[in-house]
């Protein structure tokens, strides 16, 4: 289950790259569009821009609920493991602590 949501994260981190590019894309247009003229043309080219952020604000917020679902269940696997193997997690803390004391007194 781990790995099918870590390629539900790529594909969407890969469509919110997307769409930000098509909001760039849109807003350069714009910019384009209003240097030497006005009207119809300019008018068409913000809607789209509107439109392009509407969709890249929806995915990132799309994106931000699934990252912060993954981390709760991160959270509850790793307190459901702590309670069912209390002395095997102070023991792997224990090990962690040792091996990261032992790293920064090498870089003195």
């Amino acid at each position: 289950m781990s790995q099918n949501l870590s390629g539900t994260n790529d594909i969407s981190k890969e469509k919110l790259m997307q769409d930000l590019q098509l909001v760039v894309s849109d807003a350069e247009e714009l910019l384009r569009a209003t240097a030497g003229q006005a009207g119809e043309k300019v008018s068409a080219a913000r809607e789209r821009i509107q439109d392009s952020l509407s969709a890249a604000k929806g995915r990132l917020a799309d994106a931000e609920e699934a990252m912060l679902e993954k981390t709760r269940e991160a959270a509850r696997a790793t307190d459901e493991y702590v309670h069912e193997n209390p002395w095997r997690a102070v023991g792997i803390a224990a090990g962690v602590g040792l091996v990261v004391g032992m790293l920064i007194s090498r870089g003195r």
